[in-house]
Protein backbone atom coordinates (compact mmCIF):
# COMPACT_ATOMS: atom_id res chain seq x y z
CA UNK A 1 0.00 0.00 0.00
CA UNK A 2 1.41 3.27 -0.92
CA UNK A 3 1.09 6.07 1.54
CA UNK A 4 -1.55 8.88 0.25
CA UNK A 5 -0.02 12.48 0.12
CA UNK A 6 -2.51 15.49 1.46
CA UNK A 7 -3.59 18.02 -1.01
CA UNK A 8 -5.58 21.24 -0.66
CA UNK A 9 -9.21 20.50 -1.80
CA UNK A 10 -9.23 23.82 -3.27
CA UNK A 11 -6.39 23.10 -4.84
CA UNK A 12 -8.11 20.45 -6.48
CA UNK A 13 -11.25 21.99 -7.16
CA UNK A 14 -9.22 24.30 -10.05
CA UNK A 15 -9.95 24.04 -13.58
CA UNK A 16 -7.48 21.66 -14.92
CA UNK A 17 -6.11 22.36 -18.07
CA UNK A 18 -6.90 19.03 -20.71
CA UNK A 19 -3.63 17.99 -21.79
CA UNK A 20 -3.95 17.35 -25.57
CA UNK A 21 -3.52 13.74 -26.50
CA UNK A 22 -5.20 11.64 -29.12
CA UNK A 23 -7.38 9.91 -28.16
CA UNK A 24 -8.94 11.16 -24.68
CA UNK A 25 -9.10 8.09 -22.41
CA UNK A 26 -12.66 7.28 -22.18
CA UNK A 27 -14.10 7.31 -18.85
CA UNK A 28 -17.16 4.73 -17.37
CA UNK A 29 -18.77 5.50 -14.08
CA UNK A 30 -20.39 2.08 -12.66
CA UNK A 31 -22.52 2.21 -9.47
CA UNK A 32 -25.65 1.64 -8.55
CA UNK A 33 -26.46 4.89 -6.20
CA UNK A 34 -29.49 6.87 -7.47
CA UNK A 35 -29.76 7.68 -10.92
CA UNK A 36 -29.36 11.44 -10.40
CA UNK A 37 -26.57 10.65 -8.21
CA UNK A 38 -24.69 8.44 -11.30
CA UNK A 39 -25.23 11.79 -13.55
CA UNK A 40 -23.73 14.03 -11.03
CA UNK A 41 -20.47 12.40 -10.93
CA UNK A 42 -20.44 12.71 -14.46
CA UNK A 43 -21.97 16.23 -15.36
CA UNK A 44 -19.20 17.63 -12.03
CA UNK A 45 -16.34 15.88 -13.83
CA UNK A 46 -17.49 17.02 -17.01
CA UNK A 47 -17.32 20.72 -15.78
CA UNK A 48 -13.64 20.37 -15.01
CA UNK A 49 -12.60 17.86 -18.04
CA UNK A 50 -14.86 19.19 -21.09
CA UNK A 51 -13.14 16.61 -23.59
CA UNK A 52 -13.34 13.97 -21.56
CA UNK A 53 -16.02 10.74 -22.92
CA UNK A 54 -17.98 9.45 -19.87
CA UNK A 55 -20.43 6.91 -19.95
CA UNK A 56 -22.33 5.61 -17.32
CA UNK A 57 -24.12 2.74 -15.63
CA UNK A 58 -25.86 1.29 -13.13
CA UNK A 59 -25.12 -2.49 -12.96
CA UNK A 60 -22.01 -4.60 -13.68
CA UNK A 61 -24.09 -6.19 -16.38
CA UNK A 62 -24.83 -3.26 -18.31
CA UNK A 63 -21.21 -2.52 -18.93
CA UNK A 64 -20.38 -4.33 -22.33
CA UNK A 65 -21.26 -1.75 -24.84
CA UNK A 66 -18.47 0.19 -23.19
CA UNK A 67 -15.77 -2.17 -21.13
CA UNK A 68 -13.56 -2.95 -23.73
CA UNK A 69 -12.23 1.09 -24.53
CA UNK A 70 -12.10 2.11 -21.00
CA UNK A 71 -9.28 3.31 -19.83
CA UNK A 72 -10.45 4.68 -16.02
CA UNK A 73 -13.26 3.10 -14.13
CA UNK A 74 -14.92 4.91 -11.28
CA UNK A 75 -17.17 2.33 -9.46
CA UNK A 76 -17.88 1.50 -5.95
CA UNK A 77 -16.39 -1.48 -4.45
CA UNK A 78 -20.18 -3.88 -3.76
CA UNK A 79 -21.22 -3.28 -7.20
CA UNK A 80 -18.09 -4.90 -9.08
CA UNK A 81 -17.48 -8.07 -10.84
CA UNK A 82 -14.83 -9.78 -11.97
CA UNK A 83 -15.70 -9.89 -15.69
CA UNK A 84 -15.57 -5.81 -15.76
CA UNK A 85 -11.38 -5.83 -15.39
CA UNK A 86 -11.08 -9.00 -17.15
CA UNK A 87 -12.93 -7.27 -20.65
CA UNK A 88 -11.17 -3.97 -19.78
CA UNK A 89 -7.91 -4.84 -21.79
CA UNK A 90 -7.49 -0.76 -21.79
CA UNK A 91 -8.07 -0.41 -18.70
CA UNK A 92 -5.17 2.01 -16.74
CA UNK A 93 -6.77 3.30 -13.70
CA UNK A 94 -9.83 2.60 -11.24
CA UNK A 95 -10.99 5.32 -9.24
CA UNK A 96 -12.88 3.95 -5.94
CA UNK A 97 -15.93 6.10 -4.98
CA UNK A 98 -15.41 5.00 -1.49
CA UNK A 99 -13.06 3.84 1.13
CA UNK A 100 -13.06 0.00 0.82
CA UNK A 101 -11.40 -1.67 -2.32
CA UNK A 102 -12.16 -4.76 -1.44
CA UNK A 103 -13.75 -6.39 -4.28
CA UNK A 104 -11.39 -4.39 -6.24
CA UNK A 105 -8.19 -5.18 -5.47
CA UNK A 106 -9.26 -8.77 -5.24
CA UNK A 107 -10.56 -9.68 -8.40
CA UNK A 108 -8.66 -12.50 -10.06
CA UNK A 109 -8.65 -10.69 -13.37
CA UNK A 110 -7.31 -7.23 -12.40
CA UNK A 111 -4.02 -6.54 -14.48
CA UNK A 112 -0.91 -5.61 -12.25
CA UNK A 113 -0.08 -2.69 -14.09
CA UNK A 114 -3.83 -1.13 -13.29
CA UNK A 115 -3.95 1.90 -10.47
CA UNK A 116 -6.32 1.93 -7.94
CA UNK A 117 -6.84 4.98 -5.74
CA UNK A 118 -9.75 5.68 -3.15
CA UNK A 119 -11.36 8.54 -1.44
CA UNK A 120 -10.81 8.90 2.18
CA UNK A 121 -11.62 11.37 4.73
CA UNK A 122 -15.05 12.37 3.99
CA UNK A 123 -16.97 9.08 5.93
CA UNK A 124 -16.29 10.15 9.58
CA UNK A 125 -19.68 12.30 9.56
CA UNK A 126 -21.98 10.67 7.49
CA UNK A 127 -21.29 7.28 9.20
CA UNK A 128 -20.76 7.82 12.63
CA UNK A 129 -24.21 9.41 12.66
CA UNK A 130 -25.51 6.53 11.25
CA UNK A 131 -23.95 4.10 14.04
CA UNK A 132 -24.91 6.77 16.48
CA UNK A 133 -28.66 5.51 14.90
CA UNK A 134 -28.33 2.44 14.89
CA UNK A 135 -27.51 2.39 18.70
CA UNK A 136 -30.45 4.39 19.75
CA UNK A 137 -32.86 2.16 17.62
CA UNK A 138 -31.90 -0.62 18.80
CA UNK A 139 -31.40 0.87 22.72
CA UNK A 140 -35.24 2.60 22.09
CA UNK A 141 -36.62 -0.14 20.08
CA UNK A 142 -37.58 2.13 17.66
CA UNK A 143 -38.57 -0.64 15.18
CA UNK A 144 -41.27 -1.94 17.66
CA UNK A 145 -42.34 1.96 17.91
CA UNK A 146 -42.81 2.19 14.27
CA UNK A 147 -44.72 -1.84 14.59
CA UNK A 148 -47.14 -0.27 17.47
CA UNK A 149 -48.08 2.95 15.31
CA UNK A 150 -48.69 0.63 12.34
CA UNK A 151 -51.15 -0.89 14.40
CA UNK A 152 -52.68 2.26 16.78
CA UNK A 153 -51.70 0.68 19.59
CA UNK A 154 -50.68 2.58 22.70
CA UNK A 155 -47.68 0.23 23.77
CA UNK A 156 -45.01 1.45 26.26
CA UNK A 157 -41.20 -0.02 27.23
CA UNK A 158 -38.52 1.35 29.49
CA UNK A 159 -35.85 2.61 27.25
CA UNK A 160 -31.81 1.36 27.72
CA UNK A 161 -29.70 4.41 27.76
CA UNK A 162 -26.74 4.84 26.01
CA UNK A 163 -25.00 7.00 28.76
CA UNK A 164 -23.23 4.91 31.31
CA UNK A 165 -22.66 2.31 28.39
CA UNK A 166 -19.16 0.93 27.16
CA UNK A 167 -18.96 1.14 23.05
CA UNK A 168 -15.67 -0.97 21.72
CA UNK A 169 -14.30 0.08 18.33
CA UNK A 170 -13.25 -2.50 16.19
CA UNK A 171 -10.86 -0.90 13.35
CA UNK A 172 -9.52 2.34 14.49
CA UNK A 173 -9.11 4.80 11.48
CA UNK A 174 -10.85 8.39 10.42
CA UNK A 175 -14.10 7.27 10.87
CA UNK A 176 -13.49 5.89 14.47
CA UNK A 177 -11.89 9.38 15.20
CA UNK A 178 -15.32 10.63 14.03
CA UNK A 179 -17.23 8.45 15.86
CA UNK A 180 -15.44 8.10 19.36
CA UNK A 181 -16.06 11.38 20.60
CA UNK A 182 -19.57 11.41 19.14
CA UNK A 183 -19.70 8.05 21.94
CA UNK A 184 -18.12 10.14 24.88
CA UNK A 185 -21.13 13.07 24.50
CA UNK A 186 -23.56 10.52 25.30
CA UNK A 187 -21.69 9.50 28.23
CA UNK A 188 -20.37 6.60 27.25
CA UNK A 189 -16.90 4.46 27.72
CA UNK A 190 -15.18 4.11 24.63
CA UNK A 191 -12.14 1.56 23.63
CA UNK A 192 -10.37 1.35 20.16
CA UNK A 193 -9.58 -2.03 19.43
CA UNK A 194 -6.87 -1.74 17.16
CA UNK A 195 -4.07 -3.51 14.83
CA UNK A 196 -1.97 -0.68 16.14
CA UNK A 197 -3.01 0.67 19.19
CA UNK A 198 -2.13 4.61 19.87
CA UNK A 199 -3.44 6.95 22.14
CA UNK A 200 -6.49 9.11 20.15
CA UNK A 201 -8.53 11.36 21.25
CA UNK A 202 -11.68 10.27 22.41
CA UNK A 203 -10.67 6.95 23.12
CA UNK A 204 -10.42 6.29 27.40
CA UNK A 205 -8.23 3.32 26.10
CA UNK A 206 -7.03 1.48 23.56
CA UNK A 207 -5.96 -2.55 23.45
CA UNK A 208 -4.79 -4.69 20.46
CA UNK A 209 -7.16 -6.30 18.19
CA UNK A 210 -5.35 -9.44 19.37
CA UNK A 211 -7.29 -8.61 22.96
CA UNK A 212 -10.85 -8.42 21.59
CA UNK A 213 -12.05 -11.79 23.30
CA UNK A 214 -10.31 -10.36 26.71
CA UNK A 215 -12.25 -7.54 26.20
CA UNK A 216 -15.42 -8.97 24.53
CA UNK A 217 -17.42 -9.21 28.06
CA UNK A 218 -16.88 -5.16 29.00
CA UNK A 219 -18.79 -3.96 25.90
CA UNK A 220 -22.21 -3.11 25.57
CA UNK A 221 -21.71 -2.40 22.16
CA UNK A 222 -19.55 -3.77 19.52
CA UNK A 223 -19.21 -1.44 16.21
CA UNK A 224 -17.19 -3.33 13.34
CA UNK A 225 -15.53 -0.22 11.41
CA UNK A 226 -12.27 -2.37 10.14
CA UNK A 227 -11.25 -2.98 6.55
CA UNK A 228 -12.08 -6.42 5.35
CA UNK A 229 -8.42 -8.22 4.94
CA UNK A 230 -7.12 -11.79 5.30
CA UNK A 231 -6.71 -10.37 8.80
CA UNK A 232 -10.20 -9.46 9.44
CA UNK A 233 -12.57 -12.17 7.60
CA UNK A 234 -14.75 -13.58 9.95
CA UNK A 235 -13.00 -11.96 13.05
CA UNK A 236 -16.34 -10.86 14.58
CA UNK A 237 -17.31 -15.04 15.10
CA UNK A 238 -18.63 -17.64 17.53
CA UNK A 239 -15.84 -17.14 20.13
CA UNK A 240 -16.39 -12.98 20.40
CA UNK A 241 -20.38 -13.85 20.50
CA UNK A 242 -19.21 -15.98 23.07
CA UNK A 243 -17.38 -13.25 24.95
CA UNK A 244 -19.74 -10.89 24.61
CA UNK A 245 -22.42 -10.26 27.31
CA UNK A 246 -25.91 -11.38 26.29
CA UNK A 247 -26.95 -7.76 26.65
CA UNK A 248 -24.90 -6.43 24.32
CA UNK A 249 -25.62 -5.37 20.70
CA UNK A 250 -23.36 -5.57 17.61
CA UNK A 251 -23.37 -2.43 15.05
CA UNK A 252 -21.36 -3.58 11.22
CA UNK A 253 -20.80 -0.27 8.80
CA UNK A 254 -17.61 -1.90 7.96
CA UNK A 255 -18.01 -4.99 5.58
CA UNK A 256 -19.92 -7.95 5.92
CA UNK A 257 -17.41 -10.57 5.79
CA UNK A 258 -16.10 -9.13 8.66
CA UNK A 259 -19.06 -10.74 10.54
CA UNK A 260 -18.93 -14.43 10.33
CA UNK A 261 -23.06 -14.51 9.42
CA UNK A 262 -24.05 -17.86 10.22
CA UNK A 263 -22.71 -17.56 13.65
CA UNK A 264 -24.10 -14.10 14.30
CA UNK A 265 -27.57 -15.51 13.43
CA UNK A 266 -27.35 -18.58 15.49
CA UNK A 267 -26.14 -16.49 18.53
CA UNK A 268 -28.99 -13.78 17.73
CA UNK A 269 -31.73 -16.74 17.46
CA UNK A 270 -30.09 -18.58 20.72
CA UNK A 271 -30.11 -15.05 22.58
CA UNK A 272 -26.53 -14.78 22.92
CA UNK A 273 -26.18 -11.45 22.09
CA UNK A 274 -29.20 -8.89 22.35
CA UNK A 275 -29.27 -7.87 18.84
CA UNK A 276 -27.62 -6.98 15.83
CA UNK A 277 -27.88 -3.53 13.50
CA UNK A 278 -26.64 -4.52 10.14
CA UNK A 279 -25.68 -2.09 7.41
CA UNK A 280 -23.35 -4.52 5.28
CA UNK A 281 -23.56 -7.74 3.91
CA UNK A 282 -21.12 -10.31 2.57
CA UNK A 283 -23.74 -10.79 -0.80
CA UNK A 284 -25.15 -7.34 -1.86
CA UNK A 285 -28.09 -6.44 -2.25
CA UNK A 286 -29.18 -9.03 0.46
CA UNK A 287 -31.16 -11.62 -1.63
CA UNK A 288 -34.70 -11.95 -0.16
CA UNK A 289 -34.00 -15.71 0.87
CA UNK A 290 -30.78 -14.80 3.32
CA UNK A 291 -31.80 -15.75 6.80
CA UNK A 292 -30.29 -12.48 8.44
CA UNK A 293 -33.76 -10.95 7.23
CA UNK A 294 -35.96 -13.30 9.52
CA UNK A 295 -33.17 -13.42 12.62
CA UNK A 296 -34.23 -12.27 16.00
CA UNK A 297 -33.59 -8.67 16.98
CA UNK A 298 -31.33 -7.77 13.77
CA UNK A 299 -32.47 -4.09 11.74
CA UNK A 300 -31.12 -3.97 8.45
CA UNK A 301 -29.98 -1.34 6.40
CA UNK A 302 -28.54 -1.51 3.14
CA UNK A 303 -25.68 -0.10 3.18
CA UNK A 304 -26.61 3.08 4.04
CA UNK A 305 -23.97 4.59 6.48
CA UNK A 306 -21.91 6.80 4.21
CA UNK A 307 -24.61 6.79 1.37
CA UNK A 308 -25.90 10.40 1.92
CA UNK A 309 -26.62 14.05 0.72
CA UNK A 310 -23.98 15.98 -1.36
CA UNK A 311 -21.42 13.15 -1.60
CA UNK A 312 -20.01 13.52 -5.09
CA UNK A 313 -19.25 17.55 -3.75
CA UNK A 314 -17.30 16.14 -1.01
CA UNK A 315 -15.51 13.11 -3.09
CA UNK A 316 -15.28 15.12 -6.29
CA UNK A 317 -11.69 17.31 -4.63
CA UNK A 318 -9.93 13.72 -4.79
CA UNK A 319 -11.76 12.78 -7.98
CA UNK A 320 -11.19 15.66 -10.08
CA UNK A 321 -7.82 16.13 -8.26
CA UNK A 322 -6.33 12.93 -9.43
CA UNK A 323 -8.27 13.11 -13.17
CA UNK A 324 -6.18 16.25 -13.78
CA UNK A 325 -2.42 14.58 -12.71
CA UNK A 326 -3.42 11.21 -15.09
CA UNK A 327 -4.68 13.71 -18.01
CA UNK A 328 -1.22 15.45 -17.34
CA UNK A 329 0.87 12.33 -17.60
CA UNK A 330 1.77 12.78 -13.63
CA UNK A 331 0.10 9.40 -12.16
CA UNK A 332 2.62 9.38 -9.28
CA UNK A 333 1.43 12.83 -7.88
CA UNK A 334 -2.23 11.33 -7.42
CA UNK A 335 -3.50 11.03 -3.93
CA UNK A 336 -4.61 8.19 -2.31
CA UNK A 337 -3.02 5.53 -3.68
CA UNK A 338 -4.14 2.07 -2.57
CA UNK A 339 -2.03 0.10 -5.19
CA UNK A 340 0.20 1.17 -7.15
CA UNK A 341 1.18 -0.19 -10.43
CA UNK A 342 3.67 -3.49 -10.63
CA UNK A 343 6.21 -1.63 -12.71
CA UNK A 344 6.49 1.51 -10.30
CA UNK A 345 8.66 -0.68 -7.81
CA UNK A 346 11.14 -1.16 -10.44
Amino acid sequence: MVVARQVNPAFLLRKFPIIPCAPMPQVLILTEVQEAMRARYKAMLLDHFSQLTINVVGHHSQVAPYIADTEILLCFSPPMADHVVRDAKKLKWIQALGTGVDNIVDLPSLDKEVLVTNVRGIHGPPVSEATIAYMLALARKLPDAVRAQEKRAWTRWPAQLLHGKTVGILGVGLIAEALAPMCKAFGMTVIGISSAPRATVGFDRMVHRDDLLKVGGELDYLVALTPLTNETRGIVGERVFAAMKPTAYLINVARGGVVDEPTLIEALNAGRIAGAALDVFSEEPLPPDNPIWTAKNVLIYSHLGGYSEGYEERAMPTIAGNMGHYLAGEPRKMINIVRAPASWGK
